[in-house]
Formats: structure tokens, sequence, C-alpha cells
């Protein structure tokens, strides 16, 4: 799953959605995806419009084949940042996804299974990264999973403001109170980065670890595009498309 990237605090990520699109409120935002022609593995949805009455939503989607702005925003370019577009009033959300894991490599459902990246992900990360590197960014939400936090991690290696990002633990008392920082300065100069397994992929069930040409052959190419590619219908004791998006938009909800 994709990690999401704030100009503004709002917070979360969403992921696949039915070819009709969905709908949910954010808040008192509004916020309705369109997708069109959607493709799990490769890219993300193509079409997301965010309104809510005075404040205006941008979704920024960057990859390593391609980076592009759905809605008024301008691409930025080495000499030109998106801080001269931005209003006070507009909120932007950057979308990446993870690079190429070691189970990409070897064609193999991934799904929940905590994979890192191969040096080709890695190389991924750091080209979203500059790809993004002159949008302004105050917050970083991740999945729980190693690929898509190395990817986070790295892309804002990139960045021109030279912010540090920095995973915020907050599964205990103990673990808030270790890991505190206590400079004003530093904390201007870092970038929190919160992790939630309700980000993670979805889980492919009985899938995981399994060849992807060999399930084919097993039990039919059209069986398996069935299970990868239909909205409500999982794999094996897994997620469906619609389960997955389920948890996801519930997180940005909240």
């Amino acid at each position: 799953m994709a990690n999401a990237m704030l100009q503004q605090t709002v917070g979360g990520t969403l992921q696949l959605l039915s070819n009709s699109g969905t709908h949910c409120n954010v808040g008192n935002r509004s916020v309705r995806l369109l997708p069109k022609g959607f493709k799990l593995e490769v890219e993300f949805s193509k079409r997301a419009i965010y309104s809510s009455g005075k404040r205006k939503f941008n979704v920024i989607q960057a990859s390593t084949s391609q980076t592009s702005v759905v809605g008024p925003l301008l691409a930025p370019s080495s000499s030109d940042t998106l801080d001269s577009h931005m209003k006070s009033n507009e909120v932007a959300l950057i979308l990446i996804r993870h690079g190429e894991s070691l189970w990409n490599e070897k064609n193999l459902f991934t799904g929940c299974v905590d994979v890192p990246l191969t040096n080709k992900g890695v190389e991924e990360a750091i080209e979203a990264g500059h790809r993004i590197s002159n949008i302004p960014v105050d917050m970083i939400y991740t999945s729980s999973l190693i690929r898509a936090q190395m990817t986070a991690m790295l892309a804002m290696t990139q960045h021109r403001r030279k912010k540090v990002p920095i995973i915020l633990h907050n599964e205990d008392e103990r673990a808030r109170a270790w890991s505190k920082i206590y400079s004003e300065d530093t904390i201007e100069q870092s970038i929190p980065v919160i992790t939630s397994w309700k980000l993670n992929e979805r889980m492919y069930g009985e899938l995981q670890g399994l060849n992807k040409q060999e399930t084919a052959d097993k039990f039919g190419h059209e069986k398996v595009h069935e299970w990868r590619r239909s909205y409500d219908i999982p794999p094996p004791n897994g997620e469906s498309l619609e389960m997955c998006a389920q948890r996801a938009v519930a997180y940005f909800r909240d």
C-alpha cells in the first residue's frame, strides 16, 4: 500500500475502490474517489477529487514512472516549488507506492508478509523522493511494513528541506518516553512518521508466499484474476479489495 505525505496534518491514505468509486466523510471533509482502471501492483487509481467547503484537497501521485497532480496544482520543477501554489486553505496529499520488494522480484504474492526492498526498490524510492523534493511535507503516514517505511525514509532523504523523518513509537508509555526528543530545534528539523497496520497492503490469505504464475496455472488465470482484481471477492482466507479499502478509509476518517 501507499505511503501518504501531507502538506498539512490531515492524516491517512486510501486504497483501491470499486468501479463506481466510493465516498466518505472525513470530519467535515467530503472525499470521493473515482478510480479509472486501477492496477493493484503497478500504480494508484487515476483520479481523486477532494472537496470540503472552503478547503481544497489535491492529490499528488509520485512513482518512478510518473508524477501527476490531480486537481489545479502544477507539478513542481527544480526551480519552482509548490509553496507558491499552495494557499492557506489547501492541503496536498502525496501518495507514493513502495519500491520493488524481494518478493516482487520473485513474483510472489506478498500481502501482509513483511519483506524488504531490493536494490532496485531502494533506487525507486530515492527517485520518487526526487519527484516530490520541492513539495513541502509536514507529516508522513505509512503501513507497519518495512518496505513502505523504507520507501518513505529514503524518499525524504532527497527533500530540499532536509528534515529528518522520525518514526513515532506510541506502543506504550515506555516507548514514548524512550523515544522522546528534548530539543525544540531538533523537533523543528524533523518530520513525524506515523505507522499503522490499518494501512498495510491487502492480506492475501492462503496466496501469500505463492508464485503468481504457478498459482494461475493451478487454479486458472480467470479465478486468480478474480481474486486479485474483483472488488468484493477475497482470495482464500484473505481480504477483498473492499475489506482493505474499508479499513484504510476508516483510518483516514479517524
